[in-house]
């Protein structure tokens, strides 16, 4: 199933299938190791609810929830 990353729960694993958005934001989701195809897990959301913290093989990420949003997952991998 295909949906923004924002939407998957926390402690879950999803494969990137792809991005919403473009120039300096797509380019920076790229840098940090958001490609599609590499899997991720959501590991929580600050006590807000923005930033989310994600892990990307060893790294871990964190990104805005507007960033977040335009990250495609799949989440039946």
């Amino acid at each position: 199933m295909k949906r923004p990353l924002t939407e998957l729960n926390v402690g879950k694993n999803a494969v990137i299938y792809g991005h919403n958005s473009e120039g300096a934001i797509r380019q920076r989701l790229l840098d940090l190791g958001l490609m599609p195809g590499v899997e991720i897990k959501l590991v929580r959301h600050a006590p807000m609810g923005d930033p989310v913290e994600i892990k990307v093989g060893m790294t871990s990420i964190v990104i805005r929830i507007a960033e977040a949003e335009t990250v495609i997952v799949d989440a039946s991998a």
